[in-house]
């Protein structure tokens, strides 16, 4: 099975990539890989920088590829972060390391999966090694756009665009690769609306579908004021137990690993001169948990909008295929109680609520206006 085989949907974007590997003269040292959320660009990086250290362009079996995929390749470098901005001082490392000759690889390839996590200060660090690269170094970059990546960036790159891919080629790939049931693989490939990594945890995770289920019934939920306040709260603790549970061990773990570094004994006094360097995990940590928790509310509003979506979809007779074909008679209650004129304006809250999140607005303000708006405002039709 090739690396390739996993970028689902992806066959016309990505023929540049495997044009490159096979042909010396269509490669370039600097590419940016873009495409909507869950369209598989990280992943089409990973299986470039594979494809490029194969002596086969990728045949999914050798060393060189198991280890690019999975990050362990000696010249292969994945930067995702955690956080919500990638630092200066962090792409000065990357600077340095791409100056360096593979160790063993035919190309040192350092991917930067968020790449529209740069600031426009710290891209400007990056530009000098973008315009002139080693001989055997490459760069890869993945945002959702190019407009994402600042304009000095973009222009010295080769662009190569993906799509959303097929819902039902997301199911294939849930069945083939994972063993899922079909029927189950398309419901989570459509309720992820394609976004391949939500539909696999969404199909392996009862209880991820089960959030999803408890996000979605505020559709019909919200009946009044008091019912907005809670659902916001409620929206805000998920997010936050969530992101609790996703960082909390791993948080113990490295501030453990940190303590031994640094030659200090668990539970004992860290040393005056010791301390910027635990406040700076701390700090590290913490950012972290807040990207998590946006991640989370991104989501939860993502699936809320495809919801009244499909209350559209019903209320104006369209033929196109549900997302969420699971709650069908949810769906066809609300469209048959409220008016489009209402639907319209619920996906209207649902975009204001994401933007002032995008915008640091305190995340319980922006959650209690957006829950307020989705109060029904017409009468039932009978």
């Amino acid at each position: 099975m090739s690396v390739w085989d996993e970028v689902v949907g992806q066959e016309r974007p990505i023929a540049p990539l495997r044009a490159a590997v096979d042909d010396p003269g269509a490669m370039t040292h600097a590419w940016l890989l873009t495409g909507p959320p869950g369209s598989g660009r990280s992943y089409a990086a990973r299986a470039f920088a594979a494809a490029l250290q194969c002596e086969r362009g990728g045949c999914g079996e050798c060393r060189e590829c198991s280890t690019a995929v999975a990050g362990t390749h000696a010249d292969v470098t994945l930067v995702a972060t955690e956080k919500v901005t990638i630092s200066i001082g962090e792409v000065r490392d990357l600077i340095s390391l791409a100056a360096t000759a593979p160790s063993r690889g035919r190309w040192r390839v350092i991917v930067v999966e968020d790449a529209d996590r740069m600031a426009e200060r710290t891209s400007n660090v990056l530009l000098k090694s973008i315009e002139e690269p080693p001989p055997r170094t490459v760069w890869v970059l993945c945002a959702p756009s190019p407009q994402d990546v600042a304009v000095t960036i973009r222009s010295r790159c080769r662009v190569v665009g993906l799509r959303t891919p097929d819902p039902d080629a997301v199911a294939r790939l849930l069945t083939a690769r994972d063993g899922t049931d079909p029927d189950l693989a398309l419901e989570c490939a459509l309720a992820a609306q394609s976004h391949i990594g939500v539909a696999r945890r969404l199909a392996r995770d009862p209880e991820a579908r089960a959030r999803r289920d408890q996000v979605l019934a505020l559709a019909t939920d919200i009946r009044g004021v008091g019912d907005a306040i809670f659902a916001a709260a409620d929206l805000v603790d998920v997010a936050e137990t969530d992101a609790k549970a996703a960082t909390e061990e791993r948080d113990a773990e490295e501030r453990s690993q940190l303590m031994v570094t640094l030659g200090v004994e668990d539970g004992s006094r860290i040393p005056p001169a010791l301390r910027a360097q635990l406040r700076q995990l701390e700090e590290d940590q913490k950012r972290r948990a807040t990207r998590h928790k946006r991640d989370v509310f991104d989501r939860a509003i993502t699936d809320l909008m495809s919801l009244y979506r499909d209350v559209a979809i019903v209320q104006t007779g369209a033929t196109v295929r549900l997302v969420n074909i699971g709650h069908d008679g949810h769906i066809r209650d609300l469209a048959g109680r409220t008016s489009l004129a209402d639907t319209m304006r619920c996906l209207d809250a649902l975009g204001t609520a994401r933007e002032r999140l995008a915008g640091n607005v305190a995340p319980l303000l922006a959650l209690e206006a957006m829950a307020l708006a989705l109060r029904p405002r017409t009468a039932a039709r009978r």
